[in-house]
C-alpha cells in the first residue's frame, strides 16, 4: 500500500497542487510568525542585556533605568560621588537619558516607528552587566562637545546621513530642536535598536537638552570590580543613594525589561497565529474537497483494490500516507516560503509606519519541529473523512456511477450545526448581560461560525435558487449552473466554507473599525471646544513656551494649556489632567454632581469611580505628587462623572498645582480659541508657523484631530485585511481547484452535454456561473455572519469607549461584487479546459 499511495500521488500530482500549495501557505503563516517574534525577542534580549550596568540607581518609580521623566527629580553630582566611593565599584557613569529625542532625516522627516521611543543619551563608556559590552563607538568618535552628536548605524542609514554630516533632533525641552556634526556611530550590546532610534551627544549637551541645564543625571551606570557580585554592590551603594532613587542589580533591570517585553512578543506571537489558523482551517477545507473528489474519482479502483484482498484499514491507510506525503512537501516548502512572510512581516510594519530592525531572522528547532507537526496534522486530518468514506464504500457499490451523499447526512450536519448556533448565540448573550470574560464571548462567536459552517449545505440551498432566478435569462446555461452547484452539498459547502470564514472576519473587523472610527468622531463632535488642538506625536509633552508664542498670533483669542502625569493620591495611583482653571469651561467643562466645579490651586475635582472607591465627597482633604517628594495636601472641589463628561481622567487639578507636586513644567495638548471674526485658515498657518521647526508637533482643527485619532485603527484594519488576504486567497484556489477538478470528474458528462448541442461558448458561461454562485454563496453568508460578529463585538466595546455602532453597507456590498469577480476569475482556466475538451475522447471516458 504504501508503494502504491507514493505512485497514487506522483500520478496525480498536478491534481494535488493546490492542495500543497494551502499546506505551504499555512505552515509558512506559522514558520514566518514563530521566526518574526523569535528574531525579535533576541533582538530585544541583547540590547537589554547591554543597557543595564552590574548596578543601577534610578528613580524609584520607574519599571528599569530606560527613560525619563523631563520634570522629575534628577540624582545629584554628590550622589555620583558618593556611588564612586563605594566598595566593589570599578567605575560610575552618571547617565541622561530621554526617549524623545527624536531624529529627522536629511529630508526632515521624523525617522522611526509610530509609537517608538527615541533614545538620547550622554555617551558613557561603562561595561554593562556581567562585563557586557555597554555603550560603544561602532565608527568614528564619540562625541566630547557641544555640536557634535552620533548615532546609531540603522537610523544613521534610514536618514541617509554620513560621519561628517549635520544632524537634527527634536527635544521635548526648552530646546526643542539641536543640531550638531555626525562624527560617529554607536550602539548598545548587538548594534540592534529593534525600531528604535539612538542619539548621543556629550554629557553637558545632554543636561542642556534633557534637563533644561539642570545638573545631575536621571540614573548611575555602575560597573562592579572583577570578582565582586552585583548583590555586594547593590549593597554597598544603598547608603548612597539619595531619597526618591533605588538601587537594583543589572540582573533585576534586565528582567524586569525583559518581562515587559515577552508579554508583548506573547500577544504579537498570538495575533499572527490567529491569522495562521484561520489560513490554516481555510486550507483544511481545500484539502477535503480535493481528497474527497480524487477519492469519488478512483472508487472503481479502490473498489478492485478491495476485491483483490485490500482491507477497509489498509484502503484508509493508503488514503492517509497520501496525505502524510502531501504535507510533508507543504510543509517544508512552508518553512522556506516562512522565511521571506517573515520579511514582509517586517516590511509591512514598516509600510504602517512601525519599521523594526530584528538584526536577522532566527530558525530555532523548535519552529521546525512546529510547522512540521502542524502541517503533517492538518493535511491528515484534513484527509481523514475523505479517507473513512473510501474505506466504507463496498467493492460493488463502488462500481456504480450513481452514488450520492444521502439527504439525511445533510440534515443531521444541518441540525447539528443549529445546535452550535444556539449555544454560540447563548454565550454571547450571556457575556453581554453578565459583562464576563471576553473568552466566553469568543467562544460564543467561535461555535456560531462552526455552526454556520456544518449547516451550509442546507443554507446553500435557497441561494443557490436565488441567484439562479436572477440568471434565468441564460437560460439552459443557468439552470445547469444552478443544478451542478447543488449536485453535491459538501463539497460546495466546503468550498463556500473557505471563502467564508475568510469574508466574515474581514466584515466583522469592518464593522467594528467603521464604529470605532465613528465613535471617535462622535466624542470629539461632543467634546471639541477649541477651534485648534496643538499636540506632539506620541502625546508628548512640548516646551511651555510655545504656548505663549501662539498667543502672540493675530487671530488667537485664547490658548488653553493641558497637562498630564502619574503619580499618588493618599498614596494610591493617580493619573492626573492639570488645566488651566481660567480657560477649562471655554474648552473642557466639567459638569460635576456633587460640589463645584471651580478649582483653584487649593482644590482638585475627582471622578465618580474615586470618591465610591475611598469614600470621599466635597471637602475631604487628599494628599497628591508626581514625584513622589513633592507632595499637596489639597481638597476636593466636585465630583464628575466621567461617562457623562466624555473623561478619562480621574483627577483634575490647576497646572501651578500640578508643578508644585512634582509634575513637568511641559504641555502635553493646547486648545486654542480664535476670535470670532478671524479667517480660521489664516490663523491655523500662523500657528503652524510657530512650529515650522518642530515636525513632530501638529496643528489640527476638529476634523484634522479627528482624522489623526482615526489613523491608529485604519493602520490596524490595513494590517488585519493584509492578515487575512492569505486565508482569502486560499480559498480563491479551493474555488479554482473544485472547479478543476470538477471538470475533470464530469469529463464525459460535458462530452455528451457537447454533443447535444451546448457551445464552447455556453460551456464556459456554465462554469463562470458555477464559480459565482459558489463565490457569491460563501460571501453572502459571510457577510451577514461577519456583521453578526461586528455588531456583536462592539456591544461589548461599547464601556470602552467604542459606544457608536457603525454598518458601513457600502464596503459590505463591495464586499459581494468583489466576490462575484472572484468567481469569475477563478473560472478562467477550468473553463477554458472544459471548453477545450475533444467532444468523442470525453464521452469515450471511463
Amino acid at each position: 500500500m504504501l508503494a502504491t499511495s507514493l505512485k497514487t500521488v506522483w500520478a496525480r500530482k498536478l491534481r494535488l497542487l493546490m492542495s500543497t500549495f494551502a499546506i505551504v501557505l499555512g505552515v509558512a503563516f506559522v514558520a514566518g510568525s514563530l521566526m518574526f517574534t523569535d528574531s525579535l525577542g533576541k533582538a530585544f534580549t541583547g540590547i537589554m542585556n547591554g543597557t543595564v550596568g552590574d548596578a543601577n540607581v534610578r528613580l524609584a518609580q520607574e519599571n528599569g533605568g530606560h527613560g525619563s521623566r523631563l520634570g522629575a527629580r534628577i540624582i545629584p553630582p554628590s550622589a555620583l560621588e558618593k556611588a564612586r566611593a563605594a566598595d566593589g565599584v570599578k567605575q560610575v557613569d552618571g547617565v541622561v537619558t530621554s526617549i524623545s529625542a527624536t531624529v529627522l532625516a536629511k529630508d526632515g522627516k521624523v525617522i522611526g516607528g509610530q509609537g517608538a521611543p527615541a533614545f538620547g543619551v550622554n555617551f558613557h563608556t561603562a561595561k554593562a552587566a556581567e562585563d557586557a559590552e555597554g555603550l560603544h563607538i561602532t565608527e568614528g568618535r564619540a562625541p566630547t562637545k557641544n555640536g557634535e552628536i552620533a548615532l546609531d548605524p540603522k537610523t544613521a542609514e534610514r536618514g541617509g546621513y554620513r560621519i561628517g554630516d549635520t544632524v537634527s533632533i527634536l527635544t521635548t525641552g526648552e530646546t526643542p530642536r539641536y543640531s550638531g556634526k555626525l562624527v560617529g556611530f554607536a550602539s548598545y550590546a548587538n548594534g540592534s535598536m529593534v525600531g528604535t532610534t539612538l542619539a548621543v551627544v556629550d554629557t553637558k549637551t545632554s543636561q542642556k537638552l534633557f534637563l533644561d541645564g539642570r545638573d545631575g543625571y536621571t540614573s548611575l551606570w555602575v560597573e562592579a570590580e572583577p570578582g565582586t557580585s552585583q548583590d555586594d554592590v547593590v549593597k554597598a551603594l544603598k547608603p548612597t543613594v539619595p531619597e526618591g532613587f533605588e538601587v537594583v542589580t543589572g540582573k533585576q533591570a534586565s528582567d524586569e525589561a525583559a518581562s515587559g517585553i515577552q508579554d508583548a512578543l506573547s500577544f504579537i506571537t498570538t495575533f499572527l497565529l490567529v491569522f495562521a489558523g484561520v489560513a490554516l482551517l481555510v486550507g483544511s477545507f481545500l484539502i477535503v474537497n480535493t481528497f474527497g473528489i480524487l477519492v469519488a474519482q478512483r472508487s472503481k479502483e479502490l473498489a478492485l483494490m478491495r476485491a483483490l484482498g485490500a482491507s477497509r484499514r489498509q484502503v484508509f491507510g493508503g488514503v492517509v500516507i497520501e496525505a502524510l506525503v502531501v504535507g510533508f512537501i507543504g510543509s517544508v516548502l512552508g518553512i522556506g516560503v516562512g522565511v521571506l512572510l517573515a520579511k514582509g512581516i517586517s516590511a509591512l510594519l514598516a509600510r504602517l509606519g512601525a519599521e523594526i530592525d530584528t538584526g536577522g531572522l532566527t530558525l530555532e528547532p523548535r519552529t521546525i519541529i512546529v510547522s512540521l507537526v502542524i502541517g503533517l496534522g492538518v493535511t491528515t486530518l484534513a484527509a481523514w473523512l475523505p479517507a473513512r468514506h473510501a474505506s466504507r464504500i463496498s467493492p460493488i457499490a463502488a462500481m456504480r456511477d450513481d452514488q450520492v451523499e444521502p439527504e439525511q447526512t445533510v440534515s443531521r450536519r444541518a441540525w447539528f450545526g443549529a445546535l452550535l448556533f444556539v449555544i454560540g448565540v447563548a454565550l454571547v448573550v450571556a457575556q453581554l448581560v453578565t459583562d464576563s470574560s471576553i473568552w466566553v464571548f469568543v467562544t460564543g462567536m467561535v461555535l456560531m461560525l462552526f455552526g454556520t459552517i456544518a449547516a451550509t449545505p442546507v443554507l446553500a440551498r435557497p441561494v443557490v435558487r436565488g441567484i439562479g432566478a436572477l440568471a434565468r435569462r441564460q437560460g439552459v446555461v443557468a439552470r445547469l449552473a444552478e443544478e451542478n452547484s447543488l449536485r453535491n452539498p459538501r463539497r460546495t459547502a466546503a468550498t463556500t466554507s473557505a471563502l467564508m470564514i475568510g469574508l466574515a472576519l474581514v466584515s466583522m473587523m469592518t464593522v467594528f473599525g467603521a464604529s470605532a472610527s465613528g465613535s471617535i468622531d462622535a466624542l470629539i463632535a461632543k467634546s471639541f471646544r477649541g477651534d485648534f488642538v496643538v499636540s506632539g506625536q506620541r502625546s508628548e509633552p512640548m516646551s511651555q513656551s510655545i504656548a505663549p508664542s501662539m498667543k502672540k498670533v493675530d487671530g488667537v483669542r485664547e490658548v488653553s494649556r493641558q497637562r498630564y502625569g502619574d503619580g499618588t493620591a493618599n498614596d494610591a495611583p493617580a493619573t492626573f489632567l492639570a488645566v488651566d482653571a481660567a480657560t477649562l469651561d471655554d474648552v473642557a467643562p466639567i459638569t460635576v454632581t456633587q460640589g463645584s466645579n471651580a478649582l483653584d490651586d487649593s482644590k482638585l475635582l475627582v471622578s465618580t469611580d474615586v470618591a465610591k472607591a475611598f469614600n470621599w465627597k466635597p471637602g475631604t482633604q487628599v494628599r497628591i505628587t508626581v514625584d513622589g517628594s513633592h507632595t499637596r495636601a489639597v481638597n476636593v472641589a466636585g465630583v464628575f462623572d466621567k461617562e457623562d463628561n466624555d473623561r478619562q481622567d480621574d483627577y483634575v487639578v490647576t497646572i501651578p498645582t500640578f508643578e508644585a507636586i512634582g509634575g513637568a513644567e511641559k504641555d502635553n495638548m493646547l486648545h486654542v480659541l480664535a476670535a470670532d471674526s478671524a479667517d480660521r485658515k489664516e490663523v491655523q498657518a500662523g500657528l503652524e508657523g510657530v512650529v515650522k521647526d518642530i515636525p513632530t508637533i501638529t496643528v489640527k482643527d476638529q476634523e484634522g484631530y479627528a482624522a489623526e485619532q482615526r489613523a491608529p485603527i485604519d493602520s490596524m484594519l490595513t494590517l488585519i485585511y493584509g492578515l487575512l488576504g492569505l486565508a482569502i486567497v486560499i480559498a480563491v484556489l479551493g474555488i479554482i481547484n473544485t472547479l478543476a477538478l470538477s471538470v475533470i470528474e464530469r469529463t464525459r458528462e460535458i462530452g455528451l452535454l457537447r454533443a447535444v448541442g451546448l457551445s464552447r461558448r455556453q460551456l464556459r458561461s456554465m462554469v463562470r456561473l458555477e464559480a459565482v454562485t459558489i463565490s457569491l454563496i460563501g460571501a453572502l453568508i459571510g457577510v451577514v455572519l461577519g456583521t453578526i460578529f461586528g455588531v456583536l463585538f462592539q456591544r461589548t466595546q461599547a464601556d470602552s469607549g467604542v459606544d457608536v455602532l457603525v454598518i458601513p453597507y457600502g464596503r459590505l456590498a463591495l464586499f459581494l461584487v468583489l466576490a462575484a469577480l472572484v468567481g469569475v476569475l477563478a473560472a478562467w482556466w477550468p473553463a477554458r479546459r472544459a471548453s477545450k475538451l475533444n467532444i468523442l475522447s470525453a464521452i469515450a471516458t471511463e
